[in-house]
Parts: structure tokens; sequence; C-alpha cells
């Protein structure tokens, strides 16, 4: 008996400041990020990509990509994509845009993947406030006597 649908497994998940796609297919991952950093907050990120790519299924299927806040219950953004997948053989890469993302506060926010309403991963994606340092003006203090003029060679005339 051949299996009419198979479940897809999430071969990586990866989130990108933007993702670039070749004339022969293969893709250009710019800025994988694994946390943010930001001055303050609130703050909203221009533009998030989630990469996905999936295999060894067979079937139709819709993935959700999810953004969580730190409370764990507020969903930010969500992206939904259908694909298909002829051979177990066969892969699938999915791009989901999550724009003007918006960040009300520092912590640990959460990606989840899912197909089918089956959460594959989820894993977290830090926004770490800090703030510039201050150009304070104060000079540097001095721990060593301010180098000299050498004194003139012997046999130099002045």
């Amino acid at each position: 008996m051949n299996p009419s649908r198979i479940l897809p497994d999430l071969q990586c998940s990866l989130i990108c400041e933007e993702v670039r796609q070749e004339i022969n297919g293969n893709f250009i991952l710019v800025g994988v990020l694994g946390f943010v950093r930001v001055p303050q907050v609130p703050i909203t990120a221009y533009k998030l990509c989630v990469f996905n790519r999936w295999t060894s299924g067979l079937g139709q299927f819709t993935e959700a990509v999810r953004l969580v806040a730190p409370d764990q219950t507020t969903v930010l953004r969500t992206g939904q994509t259908r694909f298909a997948l002829q051979d177990p053989a066969h892969h699938a890469t999915n791009l989901t845009l999550l724009g003007q993302v918006q960040f009300p506060a520092a912590g640990v926010y959460h990606i989840e993947v899912l197909v089918d309403d089956v959460m594959k991963i989820r894993y977290p994606f830090p926004v770490v406030l800090a703030p510039p340092t201050p150009k304070t003006g104060t000079p540097k203090t001095q721990t060593e006597s301010p180098p000299t003029d050498p004194p003139p060679a012997p046999d130099a005339k002045p």
C-alpha cells in the first residue's frame, strides 16, 4: 500500500534580515539572526525573514509561522504558506516575511513553525536592550608622564 500523505520534516528554520535567490535557484541568506540587540524599546523591525525548508513528506500542506511575545501567549505576527511535496525525496523551501514588527519590550520572543497545525519547532529569539554608551567628553587620565623630545645627539649642531 502506498501512502497518499506523509507529514514532512522541517529540515531548517532560520531568521534572516533578507533572502535572495540566484538565477540558478540557490538561496543567499543575508544576516542570519540569533538575537536582536536594540538601543531602546519599543522599536520596530522593518523586516524579518523566516526561511524554512521541508523534506521527506508527501501531499499538500499549510505552513504557519508565528512570532510570540515574551508573555508566551500574545502572537505578534503570523504568516501562512501552502506548499506541496510530490515525492518524499523532494524538498520545499518557504520564506515568510514579517514586516513592521514592533517589539514593545526587551525579552525572549519565540518563533513557532507549524505544518497543518502540528508544531514542528519553537525556538527563542531574544531582543536585548543595549543602550549606546554615552559620550562623556572627559579626558582620559594619564598614568604615564607625557613623552619628551629625545636629547640631541652629542655631535649635533644647534
